[in-house]
């Protein structure tokens, strides 16, 4: 990619997402403002500030990898990214807002009036939100590398520095107007390349339907392993290599590699022909930001399917970056028309990465091989269109790329700082609350510098398990069942929610490889998140003495409306 152009859109999103911040900093004024922007943000800002931090580097690159790798099976992610915000609406969205809480530890305090779940809570609000905010910081470092050749750690190292200044600044004020503004930047940066490509795509003759015949090279294409993977043949292949394959060293010769799996040293150089069948690969983990999981969808389709539904279905009511933006609705029916304006708006931006994937089959198959799937969208202009329009497209791509990175990486610091602020750092002001943003943003940080490599949509895909498997019973219990007890509370969150993490770290480990206890592992929300439900039932069952007292009044509050209560403590006040 030519970076001329690109690297100067990134600097000018990066110029213009420090201004519209700045702008949410003259109006910052109380603590309230800090955290919450006083409940005052109405449903059409909101609604864009959502979308904008929702939308993360999983979506904007890692959809398209993913679908360029693995086929259309891997459309169920944006379905259940979206279908998520129907649960959402449905059970948790209006009463969480008339809660009155800043953070999820603040709701689960006041649900149950218990200092340990509040605890707790926090716990895996900050460790959810550092798994999200990991990937986040190593996309940027991709996008960076890939523009200009920088070291990997100066992607993350740039969006750090931006979050923290924005965040501390302005807080909740600021950082609303800048993800609503990275909203509308990045629905433009897909769709208008996009609309470029599909013309250019219908005008010069590749196939109509990527997804019906295997991929193949349209023309000849030179591929250099950068990191060792193994090949696998389903039919003979003819290929120059120049290189090391199956342990023998060879100096740009052509060979005829048999059926079967066949393996390629790092530095090797292949050559393949004109209409050649595109090779899968498998190096454990495809080396850029898509999921590793491939290997359990294809023994398991249907339980690997309904495990990603659940995840995704489930997971977005408790992401603390999501959550946190519903308590600035001015009330519970503000919060209701957010969330339907948020299901139309990330509906909407969905429906791109899908085309980008689809045509990365076409135009860009060996990405699969490189390790790097989930540049595609930002190759693909230059790829298809080239010469100066190709350039600037691909500028606007990268510049919406890293508005993803800075949106959503805003969002989570923001909400692991609030929870610092409240229940780690020994004040609840201000400059503790710039203090926390800090501290939430280092520790990421640090981790993206030395743990590389690691796929985001796995990353992605263990937060979104977590929380369904931690959050969701808890949030849909608490608001819905009035039996719930603090040391239910406590034990279903330990048990799903650890539960989940386990599982799915020990599938990024590498372990184990395949087999049934593989997408055990690997999909594990078919199972924790009934467990951690199970748990919390059963346990407040057993403790039915716990109950908090007060608990029917808590839950008249969630569920009533504020015109309601206000007319009833009226009521009260004249008596």
């Amino acid at each position: 990619m030519n970076s001329s152009y690109a690297v100067p859109a990134v600097a000018l999103v990066v110029v213009a997402t420090v201004l519209v911040g700045a702008f949410g900093l003259r109006i910052s004024r109380t603590t309230s403002d800090f955290y919450v922007a006083s409940r005052t943000v109405g449903p059409r800002l909101n609604a864009a500030a959502i979308s904008g931090e929702y939308l993360s580097a999983a979506s904007f690159l890692g959809i398209a990898g993913l679908v360029l790798v693995q086929g259309p099976d891997m459309l169920w992610y944006p379905v259940g990214y979206t279908a998520g915000y129907l649960v959402l609406l449905l059970f948790v969205a209006a009463p969480l807002r008339r809660s009155g809480a800043y953070t999820l530890p603040d709701f689960a305090e006041a649900r149950l009036a218990s200092q340990a779940v509040r605890r707790l809570a926090g716990a895996f609000v900050v460790g959810v939100g550092w798994l999200y905010l990991l990937p986040q910081l190593q996309g940027a470092g991709l996008t960076l590398t890939v523009l200009t050749g920088a070291p990997p750690w100066l992607g993350g190292v740039i969006v750090a520095a931006v979050v923290v200044a924005t965040v501390a600044a302005g807080g909740m004020r600021s950082i609303t107007f800048v993800q609503a503004f990275q909203y509308w930047l990045k629905l433009t940066a897909l769709l208008v390349p996009a609309l470029f490509l599909i013309l250019a795509w219908q005008a010069d003759g590749a196939p109509r339907h990527a997804f019906e015949e295997p991929a193949t090279f349209r023309d000849q294409r030179v591929v250099r392993v950068d990191a060792g993977l193994d090949l696998k043949l389903d039919a003979p292949l003819t290929v120059t290599v120049s290189g090391t394959v199956d342990g023998r060293v060879h100096d740009d010769r052509r060979l005829r590699l048999p059926a079967g799996t066949h393996r390629i040293e790092q530095g090797t150089r292949l050559t393949f022909d004109r209409g050649s069948s595109v090779p899968a690969a498998d190096r454990g983990s495809n080396g850029g930001m898509s999921t590793s999981l491939a290997a359990s969808r294809e023994e398991r389709p249907l339980y690997a399917t309904y495990g990603l539904i659940l995840a995704t279905f489930l997971g977005t009511m408790g992401l603390p970056h999501v959550v946190v933006r519903f308590y600035t609705s001015p009330h519970g029916v503000a919060a209701r028309r957010t969330t339907v304006a948020v299901l139309g708006l990330i509906g909407a931006f969905y429906l791109l990465p899908p085309v980008y994937g689809a045509l990365g089959r076409l135009y860009a198959p060996e990405l699969t091989i490189t390790g790097d799937a989930d540049a595609a969208v930002l190759l693909l202009p230059e790829r298809v269109i080239g010469g100066l329009g190709g350039d600037l497209l691909g500028a606007l791509v990268a510049g919406g790329a890293f508005a993803a990175f800075l949106s959503t990486a805003s969002g989570l610091t923001m909400a692991v700082a609030g929870v610092l602020t409240q229940d780690v750092l020994p004040s609840r002001g201000v400059r503790h609350f710039r203090l926390g943003t800090v501290l939430a943003m280092a520790v990421p940080l640090a981790a993206s510098m030395l743990v590389g490599g690691l796929p985001v949509a796995d990353a992605v895909g263990l937060a979104f398990a977590v929380s369904a498997s931690s959050f969701c019973p808890l949030l849909v219990l608490g608001i819905w069942w009035r039996r719930l007890t603090p040391p239910g509370a406590a034990a279903g969150m330990l048990v799903g929610g650890g539960c989940a993490f386990l599982a799915v770290a020990a599938t990024m480990a590498g372990f184990p490889g395949r087999g049934p206890l593989h997408a055990l592992l690997a999909w594990p929300a078919l199972w924790s998140v009934p467990l951690g439900f199970l748990t919390m039932m059963l346990v407040s069952l057993a403790s039915a003495g716990r109950v908090p007292a007060g608990t029917a009044a808590i839950l008249a509050r969630f569920h009533l409306p504020e015109e309601l209560r206000a007319e009833e403590l009226r009521a009260e006040v004249k008596a």
